[in-house]
């Protein structure tokens, strides 16, 4: 971190997640950063804990963040499913929906002139984007195929001298699923990243070329 502590304008650990305080604060110095140099984005908002500290070094530099997700859940977010929460099943139509809840975020932390949400499935929302963007941070589905397509989709994207982060990295498949891990891999064999510092699960990456 910066000499200063960060002061956000809402106590993460009210939002819904799975993001740790000090990945949250290294996104934020990430997008402080990088911001600078133009927009950033997310794939995979959630109810918006990532999407606080996102969002508040964008606010900060004047600079807009995109939130991409449908809101309708990743897989292991189902009904019956290990990180499935009650509180966000939409009783008329018996769906996830977590979109409420981002907004509740949003409004809470003064977000709304700031984020751009996007409610869409990351190929739709991709799919005629034009904008270089000095930040990608994907934490979308974590199925292999999920996780593939946000990197084929966004990290063209990432401007040369911006930042890739993925988050839940866990080089060993007894901590965790592999799908980030893959795609973390597969963005150095590219020979367009480098790596930066890893934050506990959080693996970050610059462009290069």
């Amino acid at each position: 971190m910066t000499g200063r502590p960060l002061r956000l304008p809402v106590a993460p650990e009210s939002i819904k997640g799975f993001l740790e305080v000090e990945e949250g604060e290294r996104l934020y110095q990430l997008a402080r950063a990088a911001s600078e140099r133009g927009p950033c984005l997310e794939v995979g908002s959630y109810c918006g804990k990532s999407t606080l500290y996102l969002g508040v070094a964008c606010r900060e530099r004047n600079q807009l963040l995109y939130a991409v997700d449908h809101h309708r859940g990743s897989e292991e977010h189902q009904p019956g499913e290990a990180y499935h929460d009650g509180e966000l099943l939409d009783e008329r139509s018996g769906r996830l929906d977590s979109f409420r809840a981002f907004r509740d975020t949003l409004a809470r932390a003064e977000l709304e002139n700031t984020v751009v949400p996007i409610v869409a499935s990351s190929a739709m929302a991709g799919r005629h984007w034009l904008h270089p963007l000095a930040l990608v941070f994907i934490d979308g589905g974590h199925s292999r195929e999920a996780a593939l397509n946000d990197y084929r989709v966004w990290a063209p994207h990432v401007q040369v001298g911006g930042v890739l982060a993925i988050h839940d990295i866990f080089p060993d498949p007894a901590d965790g699923g592999q799908a980030p891990y893959e795609i973390f891999e597969l963005a150095l064999a590219s020979g367009l990243f480098k790596a930066l510092d890893k934050t506990l699960t959080l693996g970050v990456l610059q462009r290069i070329g």
